[in-house]
């Protein structure tokens, strides 16, 4: 088991940081640590707490259950994909684009190296915006042999895209679940990290599996 220990300063440099609003069920911190660190802190004491740490990042994907009891943790279990994260979403909406681009210019950009990097570019700024728009603009001057490539996507058609790989992030979380020998009931605290889990699909999906059930309101 890792035990840990944290002091005032770290909790109140982790509270300071962590402080988001309108997130009512779940919590977006910047590193497992922190997230730990910000969760021993802000309880009374009273008892033990079992927190689930879902750290969804650019190209890793890592589900950690801790218990935490009077400022000192014990890892339980973790589990997770080292090969998905935003980068995977970014491709799929690159091959999106790619296919647009060849049904409406008959062209294939795939073949141009700066081309592919403009357009992932782009790509990575869309999904952003997705998180907080429904819809997002993709424009590029000259993306390929001259030609402008002015388009758009909507946030259900990111998430069709990836719908697989959104739905996959919730099997580790049920392994880690099995694996500390729990019930998803006795989890309380649900801690996103990693700019990936800024995706509403993600959060609705976490949210649905632990029933819509409010964990911890305040930092």
């Amino acid at each position: 088991p890792v035990l840990a220990y944290f002091n005032d300063s770290q909790r109140q440099a982790t509270k300071d940081a962590g402080t988001i609003s309108g997130l009512q069920v779940l919590r977006i911190i910047n590193e497992p640590t922190a997230a730990a660190i910000a969760y021993g802190l802000d309880k009374k004491g009273v008892g033990e707490r079992n927190v689930l740490i879902f750290d969804l990042g650019g190209g890793t994907f890592d589900v950690s259950i801790l218990t935490i009891e009077d400022g000192i943790f014990e890892v339980k279990s973790t589990a997770g994909d080292t090969h998905l994260g935003g980068e995977d979403f970014d491709n799929r909406m690159v091959t999106h684009f790619v296919q647009e681009f060849k049904r409406k210019y008959k062209k294939d950009l795939t073949s141009n190296k700066r081309a592919l990097r403009r357009l992932r570019t782009s790509c990575e700024r869309a999904k952003r915006t997705l998180s907080s728009s429904t819809q997002a603009s993709i424009e590029i001057d000259s993306l390929f042999e001259g030609i402008d490539f002015y388009t758009s996507i909507t946030r259900a058609r990111f998430e069709e895209l990836n719908a697989d790989l959104f739905r996959s992030t919730m099997e580790p979380v049920e392994k880690s679940i099995r694996d500390a020998k729990m019930d998803k009931a006795q989890i309380h605290d649900i801690v996103l990290v990693g700019g990936s889990t800024r995706i509403p699909k993600v959060q609705k999906l976490l949210q649905d599996f632990f029933n819509g059930k409010e964990l911890n309101k305040s930092i």
